[in-house]
């Protein structure tokens, strides 16, 4: 009874481990790929429960994921010279899982090293303004770089992305002073633009003041206002521009005239000129004729000036008279007396 008991287990486990090695579950994510003697069998298994000649066949199953491959950072230098670090990731997937069994030994592995040295042979061929302002273009190139090797063994690059570019420290500093300048010169050409405009727009307000005299009068009490709308201690005293206009027509326009040719070579020259005063040599002073004019002095330059008459001396002064001396005054009074 024992030895049946014992060859009944025996027979179970038997027939498990054969199950075990006949049927296979393939995930949904999965392809499973099946070798038969070592030679490989066209039909690739489906998700689902899958039986194999458990002696004879040897399964494979191939993840047909999206995997995200990092790249690490790779050192080179670029077209134009200056050396920086790139680290970027891949994304790929399985696209034919017998050629990715059959055609390498481990496509993850493989993806990899060909990313890394594509990626520094893109950066050698671009320079460093391309990499920093163009980054599309340079994931499309680096992309279409990586799928060429990567087609033969099924693997169909979907995404490159490049995360950092390490700069040395010296280039940072000098794209900062490059970017400061470049901000510095939009500025100043903002400001000269606007100054230009503001010109303009100045030049039609002096235009329409000038052809409508009431203009000026009203700008006049605006600007009162906008000073009287604060508080401070600022006083403004408007002056009519009609009462400069009366003074202007009174005058007859004659004041700029005054300074020409024609005007009085009298308020032309200096005042050393025409004395009115002179010292005697004795300390008094000599005054000029009453009623005698003064002659004319001549400009330095001027040709039409007529040449300075002498002047007249100045009359004889008599001789001062002699005045009596101040009466002295004596007091005759008893000296006991008050």
């Amino acid at each position: 009874m024992n030895v049946v008991v014992v060859i009944v287990i025996v027979v179970v486990l038997l027939g498990l481990i054969l199950a075990s090695s006949t049927f296979r579950l393939v995930q949904q994510y999965e392809r499973g790929v099946v070798l038969r003697f070592g030679r490989l069998l066209p039909a690739v298994r489906e998700p689902g429960l899958r039986t194999i000649i458990p002696v004879a066949d040897r399964m494979r199953k191939v993840s047909i994921q999206t995997v995200v491959l990092d790249v690490p950072s790779q050192s080179s230098i670029t077209r134009d010279n200056v050396t920086i670090g790139v680290d970027a990731v891949v994304y790929f997937r399985v696209d034919d899982p017998v050629r990715a069994v059959i055609n390498v030994e481990s496509y993850v592995q493989a993806t990899s090293q060909v990313a890394q040295t594509s990626l520094r042979s893109v950066i050698g061929r671009s320079d460093l303004d391309t990499l920093l302002s163009d980054r599309a273009r340079i994931n499309a190139e680096l992309r279409d770089v990586i799928d060429a090797p990567t087609e033969d063994w099924g693997i169909v690059v979907e995404r490159v992305e490049i995360k950092d570019i390490s700069l040395p420290e010296s280039m940072r500093r000098s794209m900062s002073r490059q970017a400061e300048a470049e901000r510095d010169r939009r500025a100043r050409v903002i400001a000269a633009d606007g100054e230009l405009q503001a010109s303009g727009k100045l030049s039609q307000a002096a235009g329409t003041m000038s052809d409508t005299p009431g203009a000026l009068q009203l700008r006049l009490l605006q600007t009162v206002t906008d000073v009287a709308a604060e508080k401070n201690s600022t006083l403004v005293m408007p002056f009519p521009v009609e009462l400069l206009r009366f003074f202007e027509h009174a005058t007859g326009g004659t004041l700029g005239a005054q300074a020409g040719p024609g005007a009085d070579a009298s308020t032309d020259q200096p005042d050393e000129a025409v004395p009115a005063d002179r010292p005697h040599r004795n300390g008094a002073v000599a005054a000029v004729e009453a009623g005698e004019p003064l002659p004319d002095v001549a400009v330095p330059g001027s040709a039409d000036v007529p040449e300075p008459a002498d002047i007249p001396e100045p009359a004889d002064i008599p001789e001062p008279v002699a005045l009596p001396e101040p009466p002295t005054f004596t007091t005759d009074d008893p000296a006991g007396r008050r």
